[in-house]
């Protein structure tokens, strides 16, 4: 095994120059489905690396629940790690469970209730589509509740804060976060951030690429970049605070509203990868490398163990 068991915990602090770069020069769609991929596997990666090391460290113990050949000599000498490594392990490993554990609760529950409350609503008439439900409430905000089937709620307010080509570029965004699974991904990336915090990077880089993305589509849609960005602007303006669901990704999210309005304003990225020469191009590669240096070392440091196990244990 050596220290290669310790390298899924520290490779994700890669993650913060690789997500930065991935905001800046990929296009959102690229962007959040990389970021997605590398929190995934390195989480997953991690997770085993804490896994082995709760083995190794509690096998040192003397009245370990586990069988008496894995504290044999054979394998003390071959991984010789101390047994606070094992201690810390188990730690790690029930923090991280619990992380995990409570914040797929919570998004499960809060989107159960969402859909509850939703469910004697009347979806809004055309043209503005049988998937809009507009409450009413004086507090601005939009959000898309995923589901069967999806929802995208709009309070009163915020439709008329805006006008109607603004609320095609609104009802578009939020439809683009239904039809593409959003909700998806910002989970995957929250849970992977609870498995190895140096890849909260990862998350937020996701967070904001979700946005974007929509936000491209939105302009695809409408057929008008700065009517999109006009629409964003104006509803960040109006909203004062959280929505009543702060776990759906919301049109006037918290968050750089002024890099997405530049970001409309601006050329449309390329959908295709970018060169490997280019800083994004590099970016990519690097993430990739690491992120297979990571599987690969986990794989090792597992498939090292159990063949010492195997050896050491009298079959």
């Amino acid at each position: 095994m050596g220290f290669f068991v310790f390298l899924p915990l520290v490779l994700p602090l890669t993650s913060l120059p690789i997500a930065r770069l991935a905001e800046h020069h990929l296009h959102p769609r690229n962007a959040v489905r990389l970021l997605s991929w590398i929190g995934v596997t390195m989480a997953v990666c991690s997770t085993l690396a804490l896994g082995l090391l709760f083995v190794v460290g509690t096998a040192q113990i003397p009245g370990n629940p586990l069988p008496d050949s894995w504290s044999d000599p054979e394998i003390r000498t071959a991984v010789p790690f101390h047994e606070a490594v094992g201690t810390t392990a188990v730690v790690g490993l029930v923090t991280v469970l619990t992380a995990c554990s409570r914040s797929l609760r919570r998004h499960l529950r809060i989107r159960a209730r969402a859909q509850r409350a939703l469910a004697p609503m009347s979806p809004s008439p055309a043209p503005q589509g049988p998937d809009l439900v507009v409450l009413p409430d004086p507090e601005p905000y939009a959000y898309a509740v995923p589901g069967g089937p999806g929802r995208v709620v709009v309070s009163t307010a915020m439709m008329d804060s805006l006008d109607a080509d603004e609320q095609r570029a609104l009802l578009a965004h939020e439809r683009s976060h239904l039809a593409n699974r959003h909700h998806r991904y910002l989970l995957a990336a929250q849970l992977a951030s609870c498995v190895n915090p140096f890849l909260r990077p990862l998350q937020k880089a996701v967070g904001y690429a979700t946005e974007r993305w929509a936000d491209e589509e939105a302009a695809g849609s409408v057929g008008d970049r700065r009517l999109t960005a006009r629409a964003v602007a104006r509803a960040a303006l109006v909203t004062r605070g959280g929505g009543p669901a702060p776990s759906f990704a919301a049109f006037a999210a918290p968050g750089p509203v002024p890099r997405r309005v530049t970001a409309l304003l601006s050329p449309a990225l390329g959908e295709a990868w970018p060169p490997p020469a280019s800083p994004a191009g590099l970016a990519a590669m690097v993430a990739a490398a690491g992120t297979a240096v990571s599987a690969v070392s986990a794989l090792n440091a597992a498939v090292a163990l159990l063949l010492l196990v195997k050896a050491a244990t009298p079959w």
